[in-house]
């Protein structure tokens, strides 16, 4: 897919994208613009779980700042207000609570404000089985229009779950042992068997007899659900769903391992003795050896001033 950096297509269309694979990622918007900036209000962008962006919001100042802090967004979950400009801007300024300003110092001296949200992928939930309960349950996570998808037993496999789905196993004495059996090796983020405490034990002697680990068993949630009291078994689909929602609102229901935190990871970040700026000690950010120090700067200006006189810059930072 190809994409417009001025005007922004595929932005849209990539978020349709991310959001059907069930992928998290952050969306920034320009919400204010100060010229000469290249970003222009109404510019969008997407900031992927690896720290890819697609599309546009400003030059080589803006993206690297957006990038780092969408990754906190990311993680916190809470959406942030960036400005960026130069630091004169920000003197005698009434800055609100919660705005985050980040002073600029390159070529140019335009300012953006830039709403970065992130954007919680809708989970994924398999019920098997096909009990008066299941159904309720089914019906009230598509009124939150989360992906649900309802299967007998007999047609569940372990290939339709993943890491990120979430799995309630509902057969009710009808195959609980072996439905939890299919679903445990692809390691659900969510994996929870709709039984009694006494029903419950038998499914989980049942898996330690075929071998599972005591530390994959201990993650089933079992009973499922909030314990709301005696309750109906329509009303035992509230107390999953509940259970769910609290899950996802802090966080829980993002699978915890290694695969899925490596993108997440901060890269080295250093100061662009030139102009003052955060950047990434990467490749693209213009690397410089002086010395045998590497230096990076975050745009081609700032590396031709520091080449004519490398000294001067590094006397200043340790001044400072």
């Amino acid at each position: 897919m190809s994409f417009n950096p001025v005007e922004g297509i595929g932005v849209m269309e990539r978020a349709v994208e991310l959001t059907n694979s069930g992928e998290s990622f952050v969306m920034a918007t320009v919400v204010w613009r100060q010229g000469p900036s290249s970003g222009q209000s109404g510019s969008r962008a997407i900031i992927t779980n690896d720290g890819k962006l697609f599309g546009w919001i400003g030059g080589a100042c803006a993206e690297p700042v957006l990038i780092r802090e969408a990754k906190k967004v990311m993680e916190s979950g809470k959406a942030q207000l960036i400005w960026l400009g130069q630091e004169a801007d920000f003197m005698g300024m009434h800055v609100p609570d919660g705005v985050l300003t980040v002073p600029m110092a390159c070529q140019s001296e335009g300012a953006l404000q830039i709403y970065v949200e992130p954007v919680q992928s809708a989970p994924q939930v398999m019920i098997v089985g096909r009990s008066p309960m299941a159904v309720t349950l089914k019906q009230l996570i598509e009124v939150l229009n989360w992906r649900v998808q309802l299967v007998d037993f007999a047609d569940f496999t372990t290939t339709m779950v993943s890491d990120t789905s979430v799995v309630i196993v509902a057969t009710q004495g009808h195959g609980d042992e072996e439905a939890t059996e299919v679903a445990l090796p692809a390691n659900p983020v969510y994996l929870g068997v709709v039984a009694s405490r006494k029903r419950g034990a038998a499914v989980l002697a049942y898996l330690n007899d075929r071998g599972f680990k005591q530390s994959e068993i201990e993650k089933i949630h079992l009973p499922a659900g909030l314990d709301l009291g005696h309750t109906t078994h329509r009303e035992m689909a509230v107390s999953i769903l509940a259970e769910l929602v609290q899950m996802r609102a802090s966080g829980a229901l993002v699978q915890k391992n290694p695969r899925i935190n490596l993108p997440l990871l901060q890269p080295v970040e250093v100061i662009d003795l030139v102009c003052g700026m955060t950047v990434t000690a990467e490749k693209s950010n213009r690397p410089f050896e002086y010395e045998g120090t590497t230096y990076y700067f975050c745009a081609p200006g700032c590396r031709t001033r520091f080449e004519k006189d490398p000294s001067s810059f590094i006397s200043q930072e340790a001044k400072c």
